[in-house]
């Protein structure tokens, strides 16, 4: 096949196309999630059709973890994870191991030979590499053609604008970790629609280039037809009908069908034409996979259209406010935005390219149009319902001041699970991208001078805080109060002005949302958000004593940001952790990618064991360093790689079981030092300075932990 000239755009074009494919795709998700599974009758009968937000109608939260968003943009971090390489469907299997925690996220856990993707997870497992692990040889042609491939490829063809022969060889790549013959032609043909879309956004121009890149008979038939029954001027629900006649679930084998939901997703996008609002939804309303058929062909459409284009009809993007979660063992990746999210695609984009990475930016810049990244009216303060805050493509607008006299308003967005949107399928697990100790910088101005602001935390827990920070009640959260700490005040005028703060300890829990409260006399007054950011592991955090209340309570509050795949993890009757596993890789932990240069400490009480011990610079769990004691009485300090495990230094060291140890890891640039009862016993140097989270690792057995202590270093 000829391959396609690749054009040069602009970055910020691409970017923002990237942003609206995104927004696109998790706004369809947030559409079809509600009323995925139910029949088509059902949906008709309660809504007639789903284009609006229906969560509230069924008493469910909006934003949900989801297997079609997270699976998406986890797999998708391959390529950062191992820059300058090929990726193979190997690389996108080891991914898999690092990110999925089996039995708890991202994929749907149905069991070996029913749920597709389960069965592949469990061949990577036992050790059958991809693309083996979702090959027809070996899973059989039914499981191997579900849906998956083409619901969790979406990001791999963003990151190729133009360029469709990578798209489809990377999406292939990634899809056959799973999956094989046509689901793999599927995603085959929406990867290239995709690519293709950055510069052409005429859809009957994508399906025909599209085609070519289509190897299957039988998905080429299916797309021959259904560009000869659907198109704009047909009713939508006669091209349901059609679909449903013609390549419907009774068509095909198995719960979930590649060929049944391409079929739709394409009658969706033919029969909404240049409509992005009809395209979700349509996806939503017909039945079959409504989210991830929906997310589908939000993203194809967000690309293909632009920006734009998602504000037409009912306000879909307000409600969402670019909020998602991405579950995986990489707790501090967990809560997330389509702004952050575009910006790893379009660095995975300079990755493919041969290109040098872009230099980081702060958390929050409100880089596109309308991107306000999860700040909203603070649901848990007064004026929760008055002006949403606006994002104008450099910054966010807030507008202040009452009709009479002086007025104040919250603005929040969530740093951790929201008590409001916890729920769902597919299990939430997370750590906080914020922590007590980490130090807020950021960068505000007024349009006149007489504002004022100040930075708060939320706790969703109303048990003490420290130091002298005021604190207020703030709001109520299911009957639990949520408890404000507030920074000082600083006024604002149109001069631009760093705040800084500190974030309080709270006796070992952490806040779940950040937020600015703006105070301005008279009406009129706007004030603007340009950066809010935190780097580095905390100044200190400290969890300790015994975290039960009761012995029928192992999951106390303080327990939340801990992400375990380790099989048992619960606080302890005599100590504050118990970490219990009966094989290999057994990690807990907790913190974010930003954690660099940091000390973690514990006391550990070992009993039956192979290895066990703390562990530094986690992202996810299989890449992590590690200090352990072995069953052999030895000390040794590890650097896990994917499916290899390399020792960088050990010792002798004679233990006792059931007796407490003091134990420190220090990670500091390329420096490692592990410390037991105050003297250090092993140092090494590290392969990198990557960033990542700590914690614990136990393997064939159990370890006790008597609190944990994080304590940033200087870099070197």
């Amino acid at each position: 096949m000829t391959r396609h000239p690749v054009v040069t755009r602009p970055a910020d074009r691409y970017a923002e196309q990237v942003y609206a494919g995104v927004l696109g795709k998790i706004i369809g998700v947030y559409l079809g999630r509600p009323v995925e599974g139910w029949p088509y009758q059902d949906i008709t009968e309660r809504f007639g059709e789903v284009g609006r937000y229906v969560n509230d109608d069924l008493g469910v939260p909006l934003i949900v973890a989801d297997d079609d968003i997270s699976g998406t943009l986890a797999f998708a971090r391959v390529v950062l994870d191992n820059p300058g390489r090929t990726i193979e469907p190997a690389d996108v299997g080891d991914t898999w191991l690092n990110y999925v925690i089996e039995d708890r996220t991202i994929l749907w856990w149905g069991g070996m030979g029913r749920s597709t993707e389960h069965t592949a997870f469990l061949n990577l497992r036992r050790g059958i590499p991809a693309p083996h692990s979702g090959s027809i040889a070996v899973n059989g042609r039914t499981l191997a053609e579900q849906i998956g491939a083409q619901i969790f490829s979406d990001a791999f063809g963003l990151m190729c604008p133009g360029d469709p022969d990578r798209a489809v060889d990377l999406t292939r790549s990634a899809a056959s970790v799973s999956h094989d013959g046509d689901a793999l032609e599927s995603a085959g043909l929406l990867a290239a629609m995709r690519a293709l879309a950055f510069d052409e956004p005429d859809l009957d121009r994508l399906l025909d280039v599209g085609s070519g890149f289509v190897r299957s008979p039988a998905v080429r038939t299916l797309l021959d037809e259904v560009r000869a029954n659907c198109s704009a001027d047909r009713d939508w629900r006669d091209i349901r009908d059609w679909v449903d006649r013609h390549h419907g679930y009774a068509r095909y084998p198995g719960p979930c069908h590649a060929l049944s939901n391409l079929a739709m997703s394409l009658g969706a996008l033919l029969g909404a034409g240049d409509s992005f609002p009809a395209s979700v939804m349509i996806a939503s309303s017909v039945g079959f996979d409504t989210d991830s058929n929906a997310g589908t062909v939000g993203c194809l459409n967000g690309v293909r259209l632009g920006l734009d284009a998602l504000g037409g009809g009912p306000d879909l993007r307000t409600p969402v406010a670019d909020r998602l979660v991405v579950v995986t063992a990489d707790g501090g990746e967990c809560v997330s935005d389509a702004t952050r999210e575009t910006d790893r695609i379009v660095a995975s984009a300079a990755v493919l390219a041969g290109h040098e990475l872009p230099p980081p930016r702060p958390r929050f810049t409100f880089a596109h149009r309308g991107s306000v990244q999860g700040f909203t009216a603070c649901p848990y303060h007064p004026g929760a319902d008055g002006p949403a805050p606006v994002g104008t493509g450099d910054a966010l607008r807030v507008r202040l001041g009452g009709p009479t006299g002086t007025a104040t308003v919250h603005v929040s967005t969530p740093t951790f699970l929201d008590p409001a949107d916890t729920s769902g399928n597919f299990s939430t697990l997370a750590s906080p991208t914020l922590y007590p100790g980490q130090t807020l910088t950021a960068r505000l101005t007024g349009t006149r001078h007489g504002t004022s602001v100040r930075p708060y935390v939320l706790y969703a827990d109303d048990s003490g805080v420290g130091g002298d920070t005021h604190i207020d009640t703030g709001g109520s959260i299911g009957g639990r109060r949520a408890r404000t700490v507030l920074g000082e005040t600083h006024s604002l005028g149109p001069a631009p002005r760093t705040v800084t703060w500190q974030v309080p300890p709270a006796r070992g829990l952490v806040p779940f949302r950040v937020g600015f409260a703006f105070t301005a006399d008279g009406p009129g007054a706007e004030a603007f958000l340009h950066e809010l950011d935190w780097r580095g592991a905390p100044e200190h955090f400290e969890q300790s004593g015994v975290l039960l209340s009761s012995i029928w309570d192992t999951r106390p509050p303080a327990l939340a940001p801990w992400v375990s795949s380790a099989k048992n993890f619960e606080a302890d009757f005599a100590v504050t952790y118990s970490v219990s596993h009966p094989d290999a890789l057994g990690v807990v932990t907790t913190g974010t990618r930003e954690w660099t240069d940091y000390a973690v400490a514990s006391r550990l009480i070992l009993s039956l064991h192979e290895n066990a011990g703390l562990v530094v610079r986690s992202r996810g769990h299989r890449r992590f360093y590690a200090g352990v004691f072995t069953d052999g009485n030895r000390l040794r300090l590890l650097h896990q790689h994917d499916g290899e495990r390399h020792v960088l230094a050990e010792t002798t060291f004679s233990y006792e079981l059931d007796r407490p140890y003091a134990v420190e890891l220090r990670c500091r640039g390329r420096d490692l030092a592990l410390s037991v009862d105050g003297r250090t016993r092993l140092t090494a140097t590290a392969a990198d300075t990557l960033g990542g989270g700590t914690g614990f690792i136990v393997e064939r057995g159990a370890v006790a932990a008597d609190g944990v202590r994080v304590s940033r270093l200087a870099a070197p």
